[in-house]
């Protein structure tokens, strides 16, 4: 079966993502003659859902996410899958490169053109059926015409050097009291971006996030 995106297919799912404080990031025609369709967010919004509903227990958020849109993906036949599932994991990078132009920057996070880095990936949808959806946009990566590339000197342990991420040291510092400041209100190379600081995330948010790394490091 094949649905083109002109016949309101893909304007309805659009909808329905967004009505659960999700964006659409694009699709694409996978190998196997399936489609995946990548659901992300970027700036608070989704925060500002999440915090008023969030459960209880571990994993809040992947939990949250998977409930939130776990009735899109049945009411549009998909299968829902989330990056934290697995092994053996996703290539939610590598598909999102597919889906949407973002490009790999220097802290080896996902830059976008418009968000920067203030956007995330949550879920696909994957249908077992080709689906046309709208074409690929192409942008260049912001990070090659920035020239100061304040995100590699900002970091106070050198985690970044552009090619590797030192996650051991990142992670002492985070934990430490001279890293309080990355631990509550975000990572510094991640803030020192200048691209899309409209969509930059609260101190809530990034202390969430930062406690889910220093959680995940053991």
């Amino acid at each position: 079966m094949s649905r083109g995106a002109g016949g309101g297919w893909w304007a309805e799912l659009v909808a329905a993502v967004e009505a659960c404080g999700f964006r659409l990031n694009g699709g694409f025609v996978d190998e196997g003659g399936g489609t995946v369709v990548v659901v992300g967010h970027a700036g608070p919004t989704l925060w500002q859902r999440f915090a008023s509903e969030r459960p209880d227990g571990p994993d809040p958020l992947d939990r949250w996410t998977r409930a939130t849109l776990a009735p899109v993906a049945e009411a549009f036949g998909a299968a829902l899958v989330l990056p934290n599932d697995g092994p053996p994991y996703y290539a939610f990078q590598r598909w999102a490169k597919r889906a949407e132009a973002v490009h790999p920057s220097p802290l080896g996070l996902l830059i976008h053109r418009e968000f920067g880095l203030w956007h995330a990936l949550r879920a696909a949808l994957v249908f077992p059926d080709r689906r046309e959806v709208p074409p690929r946009a192409t942008a260049p990566s912001p990070c090659a015409t920035c020239a100061g590339k304040p995100c590699l000197t900002a970091c106070p342990v050198g985690a970044f050097d552009g090619e590797s991420y030192a996650a051991d040291a990142c992670a002492t510092h985070v934990g430490s009291e001279a890293g309080r400041d990355c631990r509550e209100r975000g990572c510094l190379a991640r803030r020192a971006c200048p691209v899309g600081r409209a969509w930059a995330w609260g101190d809530d948010q990034q202390a969430f996030h930062m406690t889910a790394f220093l959680a995940g490091r053991g």
